[in-house]
């Protein structure tokens, strides 16, 4: 790091998660904000955002997270199609692995290979009625493998 990355990280701190520049508070859902939304070390995000890159950056650690999640959880995950595993991936990658983990039944048959089945469970569900485009094409994934 340079001398005025560690002058900046000493001044302005660093902060994971976004808060309140103005308070110092965490922003929560409902929060009023006073000064700007900033995360890391100073990062306005309303002033600047982030780039491309680093969105694509923070995705790549979040899919090695939700991708162990997933194996971790469903192990039999493994023995589907790349396809099939991905569809899972993005589910828990959307909704939390606590989400995915509430299909119960859409996973069962997904697991013993109903894949109609699972796919017919994905559409029948409130994730469905919530993301209806997202869930077609999610469930014609599951089901085209």
């Amino acid at each position: 790091m340079s001398a005025l990355a560690d002058l900046l990280l000493t001044e302005e701190g660093k902060r994971l998660t976004v808060y309140d520049d103005a308070t110092g508070e965490a922003i929560l859902p409902g929060t009023k904000v006073i000064g700007h939304p900033t995360i890391g070390i100073g990062r306005a995000l309303d002033r600047k955002g982030i780039t491309t890159a680093e969105a694509l950056h923070l995705l790549d650690n979040d899919l090695v997270e939700v991708k162990a999640q997933v194996a971790k959880s469903i192990p039999w995950s493994a023995r589907l199609t790349e396809t099939r595993r991905m569809v899972l991936e993005a589910m828990a990658f959307q909704m939390g692995i606590a989400g995915l983990l509430a299909f119960k039944n859409t996973l069962s048959m997904i697991e013993r290979g109903n894949y109609e089945g699972g796919a017919n469970g994905m559409l029948s569900s409130l994730w469905a009625k919530q993301t209806p485009a997202r869930a077609k094409r999610m469930a014609a994934l599951m089901r085209d493998g």
